[in-house]
């Protein structure tokens, strides 16, 4: 699959872009950090980076299923090369101050909800239908990827050569996206002549196993919470220095690339699996709050990345496959609201949960949605039980 000509350089691109992406939000937030010491304004950062995807996501569900998906992105990637080369150079020259970082931050946020939709359907049209498990579960990997190196390599850039440097190599990593989208030739699809938010409701409404598979999205989130918002407090916790939060969020995501290869061109089509994979993220969460030796954790954190990808691309998969391509860009919308746009609210959960109880107790709670869900896997029927028909509404 990687070898595939059709899907190999949007893999390529999207991998670098990816990995790019993690230079740009560490550098903004160590920017801000240095210039506010507040932490505070670092909720306002990641509140102003992933709203838009809440309040955007549906319209541009929508616009990914009128307009033909590869053009789209090709305009949001040079929009966003535009934007973060335009901070570098503000930063190089002293001028981005904690507003001027938020408020690109923002913008780039505005195009983040503008091309996911198009992004994850685009996939789906790279390769022949029964590779189509394969190809998610690899893009997949690509931000877990990113996630495992990112963290570490943007840190040694920022400490060598600066944050401006992190934000110019971030506008460069969407430049080789832009050239992989370049290469790429998408087989053609139906497109929708309307496609309102109603309709995207209707669908929902129409086939609960969509639903149910958007819960599994949205509970995998709230699960990998803890990781991607309190690893500094956690590394505290464990008696290490801040820098250790690098290796925490590292190891979650080497769990998630070791589930992309075992996963990778199989649909997960039973919910004993599902369950599994649930109750690995939950539990894997779970043990790593509590336990008090940090070598320990980082295994059962190694677990619980395993088990996010696990659940995260079955779903993922499913609702895809679940509709027909006129349908998929406001299908992968509601992905994006389930995926990324409720990641502020998660994120206020588990701050304000740490803030008052501790970073330990906010672990474990945000760990009980998955093992819930994983529960509700193995014991109800109904529409998880639908939820796992290839079966498409035309």
């Amino acid at each position: 699959m990687i070898r595939s000509r059709n899907f190999a350089p949007y893999f390529v691109g999207n991998a670098t872009s990816a990995s790019g992406t993690w230079f740009q939000n560490l550098a903004a937030s160590i920017l801000v950090f240095r210039l506010t010491h507040s932490p505070f304004l670092l909720g306002v950062l990641n509140f102003c980076q992933f709203v838009p995807v809440l309040v955007l996501s549906p319209w541009a569900g929508g616009l990914a299923d009128r307009v033909d998906r590869r053009r789209l992105l090709l305009v949001t990637q040079v929009c966003a090369t535009g934007l973060t080369a335009g901070l570098a150079a503000l930063a190089w020259g002293g001028s981005a101050d904690e507003w001027v970082v938020i408020g690109f931050s923002g913008a780039l946020g505005v195009v983040s909800a503008i091309s996911v939709p198009a992004q994850q359907s685009l996939v789906v049209a790279l390769v022949e239908e029964e590779d189509v498990p394969q190809a998610v579960a690899l893009n997949s990997m690509t931000f877990n990827l990113a996630r495992a190196i990112g963290p570490a390599s943007a840190a040694g850039v920022i400490a060598a050569l600066g944050i401006p440097w992190a934000f110019a190599i971030n506008s460069g990593s969407y430049l080789l996206l832009v050239a992989g989208l370049l290469l790429v030739r998408p087989r053609e699809e139906e497109r929708a002549e309307r496609a309102s938010l109603r309709e995207s409701f209707r669908l929902l409404r129409e086939r609960p196993a969509l639903l149910v598979a958007l819960g599994v999205v949205m509970v995998a989130g709230f699960g990998s919470d803890p990781v991607n918002t309190e690893s500094p407090a956690f590394a505290h916790a464990f008696g290490y220095t801040d820098t250790w939060a690098g290796v925490i969020v590292g190891c979650f995501g080497a769990g998630a690339v070791a589930a992309a290869f075992l996963v990778a061109g199989r649909v997960a089509g039973s919910r004993r699996r599902m369950a599994v994979t649930l109750g690995a993220l939950g539990a894997g969460i779970l043990l790593f709050s509590v336990t008090p030796w940090l070598p320990l954790g980082l295994a059962f954190l190694a677990l619980a990345g395993f088990g996010y990808l696990g659940s995260n691309t079955s779903a993922t998969t499913r609702l895809a496959l679940g509709v027909a391509p006129s349908q998929r860009g406001r299908i992968m919308a509601l992905w994006s609201i389930a995926f990324l746009g409720l990641r502020p609210v998660a994120s206020l959960v588990d701050g304000g949960l740490a803030g008052a109880f501790g970073v330990r107790v906010a672990g474990v709670v945000l760990a009980l949605p998955a093992l819930a869900g994983a529960a509700v896997a193995l014991t109800t029927l109904g529409p998880w039980k639908d939820s796992f028909s290839l079966s498409r509404s035309r």
